[in-house]
């Protein structure tokens, strides 16, 4: 039986392997034809020639990282693994730093690889796609990079919005006026930005339109300058919706477009304005598009599990 072994020069051995060897389990998980073995400072492997060299390349990959981050977790462990260049996993070290600070000192930060190539092309590009399942954290890092924007005056206002479509839901039958019934449909958003600004001043920038929270026809006519805007939930706009959206973008705006081409909740035969622009804006310069994926997922670690099971039977023709 062929052996390879690694010695841990310069790095923490115990923080490597995580608390109860969490980090050597996923490891051992992967790669479930070696013997894995982790003592001391050394991490011992045993088994086929191909598979150890594998081994060896994706363990030097996590090392470079933890070497330059001081940081694993489950996340960028399954993406380090499954990733065919560094290139897939690897962001600037600018883009892991804090966000924003949140209420009662709540640091916010991009979790994994792909929040944090988000928080890039937001930095490089005026208009940026983020695509994903939910519970990628693609909404809330955009919520906080519009924070960010706002506290350091590079914009004057924040717009979210969102398509009130009715998921299999009457909102004729809802109860309250207007403004109570799509209340409803915007808490997410209300949500993330409780997250980052005290009730007060929350109240206060509602107050007085420094944040906007509206449905998305209510954009219509309007030229969005000197903001960052989020349409969330892209995918349940029409074409003619989708359209009429981008070409709101007024002066020193940035717009970031959010959505799960998987959760689409149009009448059947509707093409979503969302997928229609990723397609048609592709290759436009100046327009970033990121793709998350379950590995992004920062909720409970079922919600992974979840959205692979739907995955599979989604896949079946029926």
């Amino acid at each position: 039986m062929n052996e390879i072994i690694i010695q841990l020069e310069e790095i923490t051995p115990k923080e490597f392997f995580g608390t109860g060897n969490e980090n050597i389990k996923l490891l051992k998980k992967h790669f479930p034809k070696l013997k894995i073995v982790a003592r001391g400072n050394q991490i011992k492997a045993f088994g086929e020639e191909e598979l150890l060299d594998e081994f060896n390349r994706r363990l030097n990959m996590l090392l470079k990282h933890f070497a330059k981050y001081n940081k694993l977790d489950e996340n960028l462990i399954e993406r380090v693994l499954t990733s065919n260049t560094s290139d897939d996993y690897k962001t600037s070290s600018q883009s892991g730093e804090t966000i924003v600070h949140g209420v009662n000192g709540k640091l916010i930060k991009a979790q994994t690889a792909n929040q944090r190539k988000l928080v890039e092309l937001m930095r490089k590009n005026d208009m940026v796609f983020a695509i994903g399942p939910a519970g990628t954290g693609k909404t809330y890092t955009g919520v906080a990079l519009a924070v960010q924007a706002l506290k350091s005056k590079e914009v004057k206002r924040i717009i979210l919005t969102r398509p009130a479509v009715e998921a299999g839901e009457n909102l004729g039958f809802l109860p309250g006026d207007l403004k109570e019934k799509l209340d409803p449909y915007m808490q997410p958003l209300y949500d993330a930005l409780r997250d980052m600004i005290a009730p007060e001043k929350l109240a206060q920038y509602i107050e007085n339109g420094t944040i906007q929270i509206a449905p998305l026809a209510f954009m219509r006519g309007r030229t969005l300058d000197n903001a960052f805007v989020i349409l969330d939930e892209g995918q349940n706009t029409t074409h003619a919706q989708m359209k009429m959206f981008l070409t709101r973008m007024g002066k020193n705006a940035k717009f970031l477009l959010t959505g799960d081409p998987g959760q689409i909740d149009l009448p059947r035969r509707t093409i979503s304005g969302l997928k229609e622009a990723l397609l048609v804006l592709k290759d436009v310069e100046g327009i970033g598009m990121v793709f998350l994926d379950d590995k992004d997922v920062v909720r409970h670690k079922l919600v992974k599990k979840v959205i692979a099971a739907y995955r599979n039977i989604e896949n079946i023709d029926v």
